[in-house]
């Protein structure tokens, strides 16, 4: 094996309740392989077009899906499989379906703050929404999600009133897309292999392996 983590780039939008259930299961994954992992997570928007305010809840799922009754339909497959990952969904709480490029701009944000920021902001920001039902489009929101994952409050509150990283953010949703990422959560791993949807740990622990095993190879292949 390669002495160098074998980097995953998690393509997902923290407004996509399978993103949530895929990371749970990306947690089991990485026990089970016990191949080092260098994690980074991306950006994706299921919808981009939605207001920098968000939009009232009910409506967004009456032109989503026809009507809040449809989409309590539609979530009951999903609530139930966060049941199985722990996951307490409470669909019933959002108010407000949120544009993701602030909360997107605070992910890219916390891969420079420390160690394992990242990912206690990714989880924070999915509990926010899907568990408390807070809008996560809301820079007051965002601040104090940052706060909690060890982050600098002030320096995000500053930095969320102003563009930066917007550009840079979009940039990263137009590249998965033109990788043909359709879907998310998309697993892409040592920028070879892709591995779609909140798969079962068991098969995502097989794909880190076996590309563990080959970028190995690769490594110790002689040069032409």
């Amino acid at each position: 094996m390669t002495d160098q983590p074998l980097q995953v780039d998690v393509v997902s939008d923290v407004m996509c309740p399978w993103c949530y259930i895929g990371k749970r299961r990306l947690e089991k994954a990485v026990e089970m392989a016990d191949v080092a992992l260098d994690l980074r997570w991306r950006p994706f928007q299921l919808d981009p077009t939605l207001p920098a305010e968000g939009k009232p809840r009910e409506a967004y799922l009456a032109e989503k899906f026809g009507s809040p009754e449809r989409a309590g339909e539609l979530y009951a497959n999903i609530k139930a499989a966060g049941e199985a990952e722990d996951i307490p969904f409470a669909f019933d709480r959002i108010q407000v379906s949120p544009n993701t490029l602030d909360a997107h701009r605070l992910i890219r944000w916390a891969a420079n703050a420390g160690p394992d920021v990242q990912g206690r902001a990714v989880e924070a920001l999915f509990r926010a929404y899907f568990v408390e039902g807070r809008n996560i489009g809301d820079p007051s929101v965002l601040t104090a999600v940052a706060e909690g994952a060890g982050m600098d409050a002030a320096l995000v509150a500053e930095l969320l009133v102003g563009d930066a990283d917007r550009d840079l953010v979009r940039q990263e949703v137009e590249l998965a897309q033109q990788m043909g990422v359709t879907g998310v959560p998309t697993f892409i791993i040592a920028n070879r292999y892709a591995v779609i949807g909140a798969q079962a740990p068991r098969q995502l622990a097989q794909a880190f392996q076996l590309a563990a095993a080959q970028e190995s190879v690769n490594d110790n292949a002689p040069a032409e």
